[in-house]
């Protein structure tokens, strides 16, 4: 090997680490977006804390279920899904404004759902990866639906109150 092809060689790997030191400086001038997490990754302890953190008053967002919401509804198998609640616990105090609170999930999504003086309403709504909303009924009314639509199937998640607790009921 000649004294010129090591100098090639010897070049090319300067100039390699030099890129990739060059690179990873950039990057960590960018900061952790790039790369990591963003709002980085929570411990046991924090996240602990965040859920027995007193619920934020709702949105008129579409945002995802509330956190600390339990109740689970699940949907029969077929091209259209009607979701049917099975027990659970509801969510932190509701406030003097809102009735009891409760979360349910199908294959298509979530949503939350609240009693109150004027009926049962949605509180929030989110679709699973790969299903979109359809249609939303959100109340307040004598029940409210959100359906979610995938490739091959639908859900549908009906909701009304039984006493002061929303329930999840057959499609009429």
């Amino acid at each position: 090997m000649g004294r010129r092809s090591i100098l090639v060689a010897t070049g090319w790997v300067a100039t390699a680490a030099i890129a990739t030191l060059i690179g990873l400086g950039a990057i960590r001038l960018v900061g952790e977006s790039l790369t990591g997490t963003p709002g980085g990754v929570r411990s046991e302890a924090e996240i602990e804390r965040a859920l027995a953190a007193p619920e934020p008053a709702p949105t008129t967002s579409t945002a995802s279920a509330v956190p600390g919401t339990t109740g689970t509804a699940s949907a029969t198998p077929g091209t259209t899904g009607t979701a049917s609640a099975t027990p659970g616990t509801t969510g932190p105090a509701p406030s003097a404004s809102s009735g009891a609170r409760r979360g349910f999930a199908t294959d298509g999504g979530t949503a939350v759902a609240e009693c109150g003086v004027g009926g049962v309403r949605l509180v929030s709504w989110a679709p699973a990866q790969g299903y979109r909303v359809r249609d939303v009924d959100r109340g307040p009314d004598d029940d409210v639906e959100v359906t979610f639509q995938g490739p091959t199937r639908e859900y549908e998640l009906k909701v009304r109150c039984i006493g002061s607790e929303p329930v999840a009921v057959a499609d009429d």
